[in-house]
């Protein structure tokens, strides 16, 4: 055996370690979102897996320490990573539709998919220094070397993930390359036994990777899109929109539509986005604009058409969203327009611009809303950066009244511990206020009052969903230190 090959092994599989973890995130992502929840799900999981690897690496190692046992080890790691990828979505899609706690979900997934091959995982590192141990005096330094050969090969697996791997080939494909890369290692380590089952899982795992390559060109084609970037999942597709029956577009964001536009006109989809036009009723002269959250641009290019003298800014974390949006959207270079690919906080705590009027559509998907854009600091940004008679049209996805309003509750409070005058509009169900809906939050700077009465027809059957109701709210105002947004956002779903 080479002298070097237990260290080198022991650095990758701490690589492949992380890999698996953040890829992990993308796996739980398009079915779970990718709130608090699914990374206390996903981290717990799979540091309890490794806790229990490291502990049945010992014990098996001190019985049987042999290179034949741990490159088997390594081997069998690599078939429940192959068996993940194989029966991931077939598992999340029950889980999803069956068990509606996001956070007993995610931890049955977790689970169910991460432990196996994680706890293999964890038993290389103790297995692996048994073997190298042949000194009792040197012992210390010997495990310390591994363990930290073991972190470094995780810290440079993290990095080549996060920043490369993961953007470049995406879940499926990153999956079966671990999955190649372990079989590699395991025969590597050694040859004279298993070489036959090793090298046809290898076969099988290749034909896996053409087969993946194979269906992501043939979807492609077909007009299904699924791109993975530094930020989110996110598939595009056609489809026909129930309201309509015409044929649409749309983003997904992590399994959430977020921006949907019809493949013959220009005419918005979503029926909130469409309340967004209450601008011109508060504002009627309105010339600056600002929108948190761009996803298919889908507003922000009605908004140009509708108001010709207005220009409109962009904040979109995610740069790739507005390529694909260039590329499957319709959306052009426009002197009027301008993107920002930044976080939204980042923007509302830097910029010295001001607004007439901005609009609030961020989200990571209906379980995971940004909580740095919901606190009471984050609105007091976006009230000093409003002119005097500026307004704020937000997007929330909750219910008015009960359990699932949680989340709206302290919204309101909040903005309402700002701003003078802040107005709901239901935009789906007037009648029952327990129901889960978009509900329009208008935040004005200015005291000056409304009649809630337009000769626009348009914007008369918008403002008619003004809720009338009282609101109370027993929820804390949000702020930066105290923000669970995710526990009450879990509650509305």
């Amino acid at each position: 055996m080479s002298k070097y090959i237990l260290e080198l092994t022991v650095f990758i599989c701490g690589a492949v370690i992380m890999i698996f973890e953040l890829v992990g995130s993308r796996v739980l992502g398009p079915y779970f979102g990718t709130s608090i929840f699914v990374w206390t799900s996903l981290i717990g999981i799979i540091l309890g897996s490794l806790s229990l690897g490291y502990y049945l690496g010992g014990k098996i190692a001190d019985k049987k320490p042999d290179v034949k046992n741990l490159s088997l080890i390594i081997f069998f790691a690599a078939i429940f990573i192959g068996i993940t990828t194989a029966v991931k979505g077939v598992l999340l899609v029950f889980l999803q539709f069956n068990i509606l706690d996001v956070r007993i979900s995610s931890v049955i997934a977790s689970f169910l998919l991460f432990l196996p091959a994680s706890v293999l995982l964890g038993m290389i590192a103790p297995y692996a220094a048994k073997l190298t141990l042949d000194d009792l005096d040197n012992s210390g330094a010997t495990i310390g070397n591994l363990y930290a050969l073991s972190t470094a090969g995780s810290i440079c697996g993290t990095f080549l993930a996060g920043f490369f791997l993961i953007p470049h080939f995406g879940t499926n494909k990153l999956l079966i390359i671990i999955s190649i890369i372990l079989v590699l290692v395991s025969l590597a380590l050694y040859t004279k036994e298993f070489k036959k089952i090793k090298s046809y899982a290898l076969i099988f795992l290749i034909f896996g990777w053409v087969m993946i390559s194979g269906f992501s060109y043939v979807n492609a084609k077909n007009g299904f899109i699924d791109v993975d970037t530094a930020y989110n999942r996110i598939w595009i597709y056609d489809y026909t929109d129930v309201e309509t029956g015409k044929m649409a577009k749309m983003m997904g964001i992590n399994n959430e539509n977020h921006s949907s536009m019809f493949l013959d006109s220009d005419e918005l989809v979503s029926e909130y986005s469409k309340y967004y036009h209450l601008a011109r009723y508060f504002h009627p002269d309105l010339e600056t604009a600002l929108m948190l959250g761009g996803a298919g641009y889908s507003y922000p290019k009605n908004f140009l058409r509708t108001y010709p003298e207005a220009t409109m800014d962009v904040v979109e974390i995610d740069p790739e969203i507005t390529q694909l949006a260039k590329k499957y959207f319709r959306l052009k270079e426009d002197p009027r327009l301008n993107i920002y690919h930044k976080d939204g906080r980042v923007y509302l705590n830097k910029t010295d611009k001001k607004y007439d009027v901005i609009f609030g559509d961020a989200f990571g998907a209906h379980y995971s809303v940004p909580y740095q854009l919901t606190t009471k600091e984050a609105t007091e940004r976006i009230y000093d950066i409003l002119e005097d008679d500026g307004i704020v049209i937000l997007n929330i996805i909750s219910a008015l009244e009960g359990e699932k309003s949680w989340f709206f509750q302290a919204e309101y409070a909040t903005y309402a511990s700002i701003f003078p005058q802040v107005y709901v509009f239901p935009v789906k169900d007037l009648e029952n206020a327990e129901n889960r809906q978009n509900i329009m939050l208008i935040a004005l700077k200015t005291e000056k009052e409304y009649t809630f009465e337009s000769d626009d027809e348009q914007l008369q059957q918008y403002l008619q969903h003004l809720w009338k109701k009282e609101i109370i709210t027993d929820k804390l105002i949000l702020t930066d230190d105290y923000a669970p947004v995710d526990y009450y956002v879990n509650k509305a779903f």
